[in-house]
């Protein structure tokens, strides 16, 4: 379970535990947008000290983050190897017959595997270090403007904290699958693509029943507990700006005007 660390809450007495959820949120859509326009080392070798400094802050693991990294190093490799391989340029390293590698090439894909492994590292502390409940009445709070233009709010928040939510859960129940199927026998790192894309069916046919069912079974205790959405619905701990919200902002901002100098260096 500890693989996929996106969705799983890590508790603790942080300084980054008790900021404000929703100062977190804008904060990592402001984080995802400074990482896309980041087009140097210099800019990349920023965020990565960002990173490390909120990761020893918030005294989550560093090994519990970076194990997530393993469930997404098949598409880090393919990015990669596409960037490699299909970046135009001058200055060519390696050429055989259709195939030609260029510094141009082997730079681009540098950028891009720096670019997912802080994105993927960057995203998953904001549910490592913010509880389901923080992340719904976040996300509802700065829906709710939307609410004029007849936008269900609670509603979208509700089903995105249970996709986050059952994220990990997913991943162990695909952990014991493939246990079990490897116990009667299956095999799935042998034979061609072919082969091991028909060897995951009897994977994936478990699963998705799996998930049917989870719903189903999560639908009906909200209905047996009464559940209406956000119809007269209150709320147990009212959120607060504080001091450490704002010096959250700050940080944030001086992130951003780091980033924007590191483009002209």
């Amino acid at each position: 379970m500890t693989r996929i660390t996106i969705g799983q809450y890590y508790p603790s007495n942080s300084i980054i535990h008790r900021i404000d959820p929703r100062v977190k949120f804008i904060s990592m859509f402001v984080y995802i947008t400074a990482l896309m326009f980041v087009n140097n080392f210099y800019g990349f070798g920023v965020a990565a000290i960002f990173v490390a400094i909120i990761v020893t802050t918030s005294k989550v693991p560093p090994i519990f983050i970076f194990r997530g990294l393993r469930s997404v190093i098949f598409m880090l490799i393919i990015a990669a190897l596409i960037n490699l391989f299909l970046t135009p340029g001058e200055n060519i390293i390696f050429s055989f017959a259709f195939l030609r590698i260029t510094m141009e090439g082997v730079l681009m894909a540098a950028q891009m595997a720096s670019r997912l492994i802080l994105l993927i590292t960057g995203s998953s502390l904001l549910t490592l270090t913010t509880s389901p409940i923080q992340l719904t009445n976040a996300l509802e709070a700065l829906l709710r403007p939307l609410k004029v233009l007849r936008v269900p709010a609670h509603d979208i928040a509700i089903m995105m904290t249970i996709v986050l939510r059952f994220i990990p859960i997913f991943g162990q129940e695909m952990e014991i699958i493939m246990k079990a199927q490897k116990a009667r026998g299956a095999e799935f790192d042998t034979g061609g693509l072919i082969k091991r894309a028909k060897s995951m069916l009897p994977i994936l046919i478990p699963l998705f029943v799996s998930a049917f069912r989870r719903a189903f079974e999560l639908a009906t205790a909200m209905e047996a507990r009464c559940y209406r959405g956000d119809v007269n619905r209150t709320k147990l701990k009212i959120m607060k700006m504080s001091g450490v919200d704002y010096v959250a902002m700050l940080v944030m901002l001086l992130f951003c005007v780091a980033i924007y100098f590191t483009r002209h260096i």
